[in-house]
């Protein structure tokens, strides 16, 4: 019978990152050019520039890579997964016992809101990002229903 692998060995599976042309169905939203499809630690290493107090938007993550390799935009698929991946690797290491693991929680969507299928949920990201300070309010707006970092803006990572 096949193990299933542990979310550490998905986020240290040997992959290259990839500089593809950008998908004609992408294009709209993304402009022509070249994407970047990331590895997964080069997710897991941008998200550890943040540090306590600082938050870093899916977004940022996309253009930090971008500019690191020289594309003109990272595919913001493999860039979600890789955060859950990232996340759950970081839960995996925590419940083994390791102090300092990759702060998944100050991961943020683009508009300031939590992200749902991390580990602990937005109520668990929320308890964590208060513990640094932060105030988690209801979203306003089409995020109504989900929690935003209230004035997230001002405590973004400068890249």
């Amino acid at each position: 019978m096949k193990t299933r692998k542990s979310w550490r060995e998905k986020l240290e599976t040997v992959q290259e990152a990839k500089l593809v042309p950008i998908p004609l169905r992408m294009q709209k939203r993304l402009g022509a050019g070249t994407l970047l499809v990331p590895r997964p630690l080069d997710v897991d290493s941008t998200i550890r520039l943040a540090q306590r107090g600082q938050l870093i938007t899916q977004g940022q993550i996309r253009a930090h890579l971008a500019t690191q390799y020289g594309a003109d935009a990272t595919c913001p698929i493999t860039t979600g997964i890789f955060v859950r991946i990232a996340a759950e690797a970081a839960a995996e290491d925590e419940r083994a016992g390791k102090q300092k693991v990759t702060p998944y929680w100050r991961v943020i969507r683009d508009d300031g809101t939590l992200l749902a299928k991390l580990p602990g949920g937005p109520e668990g990201m929320a308890k964590r990002l208060a513990g640094e300070g932060q105030s988690v309010v209801a979203g306003k707006g089409r995020a109504a229903k989900e929690l935003q970092v209230a004035d997230f803006e001002s405590h973004l990572i400068r890249l």
